[in-house]
């Protein structure tokens, strides 16, 4: 029996998780659960799968699990430390780690101290503090497995076959791929969160859109599988069937193919090196039609080389991206900003930022403190007025 800690159990991925461990009663347990604000659905995870212990980050919501929770047989940790503790939850296996931005980095470090394998499905942790996450997993020896589909596509195809040469990382091209320049930069959140392959959060929709997804993803190709930013290229491929690529020196292309579903790298993040049958629908050939690739461009996605130059920049510029981009993404789906805007804003905040080490988690905080601050005063002056 494997125990597991899911933390951020209320978001998209967590709750695929959930779903994963119930086609596997007898092999998975959930020992400790993590939430935000969502203490409704939270409090139904708890009674659902009675993990020992359960984390809320929002503390002013204490008495309010603990109502919903009366009679429940589980520990009730509140705030960042209890997240922490139960992130690193003595006996658990491995850590789910799904906490959305960088709030998702000390809990991850935590499950990293304590010994627990990690299923890293946080790409802003791994943006911001990438030096620092790979350097304690190598020091504390853990396994370090990618839920992110893109990366697990690499990791399926780098599994046992050497350094490759190149990686390709693909990607849908959002809900406005078809939109020219002026139609994506005016676009409003009701176009941008119709994806047309996956489900997934509205932050990330937005991202997709961007581009910036893909841009942040570049970064966390590059820290996972310490590849030089120059052997990382995207391709947009509409049907999100192929989920990535990896070419090694002969030439030849390895590819990882199936239907769009997380629940699939969730899997194989959680019982890895194993494969299980389960009820997913396999992929046909036969009813697949065309498979069809283009290249990305600047005019209509620029977000995808503002985050490729910040990650050759290094240092903390790559948390100062990510952070401005959390600001005016929230600020674009409350509809402050026009989408493009997210962009201009973003730019704004890293041409002002003076680069230094990304060394330590405090020098992490405070770089995105940082852009956080910039970013909302770069909002009050541009807010509503695209």
């Amino acid at each position: 029996m494997k125990k597991i800690v899911v933390c951020g159990s209320t978001g998209s991925i967590g709750r695929q998780t959930l779903e994963v461990c119930q086609w596997f009663p007898s092999e998975l347990q959930v020992a400790a659960l993590t939430g935000g604000g969502n203490v409704q659905l939270l409090a139904d995870q708890v009674k659902k799968f009675h993990p020992q212990a359960v984390a809320l980050a929002d503390e002013s919501k204490y008495a309010e699990i603990k109502e919903l929770l009366a009679g429940e047989k589980v520990e009730i940790l509140v705030g960042e430390a209890g997240v922490c503790q139960a992130a690193a939850w003595p006996g658990a296996d491995l850590q789910v780690a799904a906490i959305s931005g960088l709030a998702g980095l000390k809990p991850t470090l935590c499950g990293i101290e304590a010994g627990l394998d990690i299923a890293f499905a946080n790409k802003e942790v791994l943006v911001a503090g990438g030096e620092l996450v790979m350097r304690r997993v190598r020091e504390r020896n853990v396994g370090f497995f990618p839920v992110d589909s893109e990366h697990s596509a690499i990791w399926q195809c780098l599994d046992g076959r050497g350094k490759p040469e190149a990686l390709v990382l693909t990607c849908s091209g959002g809900a406005l791929k078809n939109k020219t320049a002026a139609e994506i930069y005016n676009a409003t959140p009701a176009e941008t969160l119709h994806h047309p392959t996956w489900q997934m959060g509205a932050k990330i929709t937005v991202d997709s859109a961007t581009l910036m997804n893909k841009g942040l993803e570049i970064i966390e190709a590059h820290w996972l599988f310490d590849m030089p930013y120059a052997k990382i290229s995207v391709v947009i491929h509409p049907e999100s069937i192929i989920h990535s690529m990896v070419q090694y020196a002969d030439g030849s292309l390895l590819a990882q193919m199936s239907y769009p579903d997380m629940r699939l790298p969730i899997q194989f993040a959680l019982f890895y090196p194993e494969r299980r049958v389960n009820p997913l629908k396999p992929l046909d050939f036969s009813t697949l039609g065309q498979l069809t690739f283009c290249q990305p461009d600047d005019v209509r996605f620029p977000c995808l080389k503002l985050a490729r130059e910040a990650g050759e920049a290094g240092g903390t510029m790559p948390a100062v991206l990510s952070g401005a981009n959390e600001v005016l993404n929230a600020a674009f789906l409350s509809g402050q900003i026009s989408l493009g805007q997210i962009y201009d804003g973003v730019a704004a905040v890293l041409e002002r930022y003076e680069n230094t080490p990304a060394a330590s988690l405090d020098n992490i905080a405070a770089a995105d403190s940082l852009a956080r601050r910039e970013a909302a005063l770069w909002l009050q002056k541009h807010a509503g007025k695209n």
